[in-house]
């Protein structure tokens, strides 16, 4: 059983959230402010947390903050009424995975959910499986139907990238920022030369492509059988 957390001083909501992550297969406890629900943190196994900001004993900054020092893998969420690009970028640099504003719509909560606990699982995992391609991270490997395909560094962690975003468009200058570094002199052409030989060792690929979204960047897209 998948367990998640939820805190969120809110009690009504978060009855509502717990009820619906249940309904759909989840086990979720509840939390009702920041330093509760570190403790329970400590104590328990969990998969995911879903946190609001503004609570009381301890905000949901600070929250998300004390657990990266403890597990720097396990997804994070908040959902809260602020709304605002500064206290998004606040939660993001603290290493949250995901920003849901009030009125949360319940379904949509379902699908994020769901994105996380899979995305977790490939960080966990340090591998991904599309068809009967495997990439494996630690060895900067593809295994392919043909034979084992070794890419050079950056070859592989943008596909890795792709891969586990599959349908997710990446620009350019997103690619380039993660792996040259913002300060970098390298061109964004140098993504695009990059995408072309991964190309080309995966052009008889069964299970994926590597697609152009012109003016934007590129997206990896999952053939159908």
């Amino acid at each position: 059983m998948i367990n998640i957390l939820v805190a969120e001083d809110d009690i009504k909501l978060n009855k509502l959230v717990r009820t619906v992550l249940i309904q759909n297969g989840y086990d979720a406890d509840m939390a009702l402010d920041g330093q509760s629900a570190l403790e329970m943190f400590k104590e328990k196994h969990y998969d995911l947390i879903m946190s609001d900001i503004m609570m009381p004993t301890m905000d949901g900054y600070v929250f998300a903050e004390n657990v990266r020092k403890l597990n720097s893998n396990i997804p994070i969420m908040f959902m809260t009424a602020v709304d605002d690009f500064d206290a998004k970028k606040k939660g993001f640099l603290l290493g949250i995975d995901d920003y849901m504003v009030k009125p949360i719509d319940t379904n949509e909560m379902i699908l994020r959910v769901g994105a996380l606990l899979r995305r977790s699982q490939i960080v966990s995992e340090r591998k991904i499986i599309v068809g009967e391609t495997t990439l494996l991270y630690d060895s900067l490997t593809a295994s392919t139907p043909a034979g084992d395909i070794e890419l050079p560094q950056k070859e592989f962690y943008i596909l890795y990238k792709l891969l586990s975003y599959p349908g997710k468009i990446f620009t350019r200058s997103q690619l380039m920022e993660e792996f040259w570094g913002a300060d970098s002199d390298t061109v964004e052409r140098t993504v695009d030369v990059h995408i072309t030989r991964i190309r080309d060792k995966f052009k008889n690929s069964k299970d994926f492509e590597i697609s152009t979204i012109r003016g934007l960047g590129y997206k990896a897209v999952k053939k159908r059988k």
